[in-house]
């Protein structure tokens, strides 16, 4: 199993950073100019129109026999994949002589699709829906959706052998026996109820061990697995039962990264792994390391406070107050608000933020239920 260098990712990271991108809420208008400033060695097409009419591109790259697809935000709120692939089209650009060796054996061996934004509806209002108030992610087999429509058109006609789902996960995600934040998550989607381990899920598997691999030397045990119950009715169990081998990264909370914009550069160092995993395996026998990746848990909170005093039936109570730190548009800008997530003995759950409420009035925190 080949793993790319560490110390020559990090080295190069920040000059090959799209500075353009930045934040949670990312938008066509953000990334149009820089779809139009791709160079030669890109393919740009208009694959069609979301629901309101906005472009939603296709943009391949490579000459190799591998096909493989990559797509971002059909979860609109989720944007660090996005991120991540316009780091991944600068490294294609400027081809750093570091790395020119395993670009080149990317582009050789694999073609390659990307869908920077399935959803651009979705991510003007930051919500998970598109414009129909239809969660893409849970529309492959009806695909009432046309966005859902344009990428099953696009699996059906390019009929690639790997696909990268790429999504963001809450913060409540820590990894399991850890009080770690899950910064990344993988998972190697189910084809039936069973959780059959078929052939095509030992090959994702693979793809999943060799990014962790790679990660843990950067990021140890900030790594988690997602949960692989079969949806019937979710895109990558669908995709991964027709065939196509369906990785999904889920990219999750750092340590005072509320914009995730360390996390990004996991995520891209997750997928330029992934990807010359793919152009270089023979054979993708290295799968059972897969379940040596914990699984996630439900216990990470972005703040504790702790002893605050809360009243509830006219009488007065000392608990803790579990937040999340959640978003929403408010005159067309990103507002981050404190949302009260876990009420009572929060000593099972783990945060980087604990404060002593003691003296705190709970009015003056400007908490929300919403």
């Amino acid at each position: 199993m080949k793993i790319i260098d560490v110390k020559t990712l990090e080295f190069l990271y920040p000059e090959n950073f799209e500075k353009n991108l930045k934040g949670r809420r990312i938008l066509f208008e953000d990334i149009d100019p820089l779809l139009q400033n791709l160079s030669s060695k890109f393919e740009k097409d208009i694959l069609g129109y979301s629901e309101n009419k906005i472009p939603i591109y296709k943009i391949s790259i490579g000459t190799g026999k591998i096909k493989i697809l990559v797509w971002s935000q059909m979860h609109g709120n989720e944007s660090t994949g996005t991120k991540a692939i316009f780091d991944l089209f600068n490294f294609f650009e400027k081809d750093n002589a570091e790395l020119s060796e395993i670009i080149k054996t990317i582009l050789t061996n694999c073609t390659i699709q990307f869908i920077p934004l399935l959803n651009p509806d979705g991510a003007i209002k930051f919500t998970r829906e598109n414009a129909k108030n239809i969660d893409l992610n849970r529309d492959a087999v009806d695909r009432k959706a046309v966005e859902s429509k344009l990428l099953r058109s696009v699996l059906d006609e390019f009929n690639p052998k790997f696909c990268f789902n790429l999504h963001d996960q809450r913060a409540i995600f820590n990894v399991e026996g850890t009080a770690n934040p899950a910064t990344i998550s993988f998972l190697a989607p189910s084809e039936d109820e069973e959780r059959t381990v078929t052939p095509g899920r030992k090959e994702t598997m693979s793809v999943i061990v060799a990014m962790n691999n790679l990660l843990q030397q950067i990021i140890p045990n900030k790594i988690g697995r997602y949960t692989d119950e079969f949806y019937s009715t979710a895109t990558g169990d669908n995709f991964q039962r027709l065939g196509h081998n369906t990785i999904l990264i889920e990219a999750g909370h750092f340590k005072d990264d509320y914009q995730r914009e360390i996390t990004r550069k996991y995520n891209f160092y997750a997928l330029l792994q992934g990807l010359f995993f793919i152009s270089t395996e023979k054979n993708y026998l290295n799968f059972e390391s897969y379940y040596n990746i914990p699984n996630n848990d439900t216990r990470f909170l972005d703040i504790i406070y702790k002893n605050i005093k809360i009243t509830e039936n006219n009488r007065n109570k000392i608990v803790d107050l579990g937040i999340q730190l959640k978003f929403k548009v408010i005159a067309n800008k990103l507002v981050m608000y404190k949302h009260i997530e876990k009420v009572g003995d929060l000593s099972d759950y783990c945060s980087d933020n604990y404060i002593n409420a003691e003296n705190l009035d709970i009015k003056e925190l400007e908490l929300s239920n919403s």
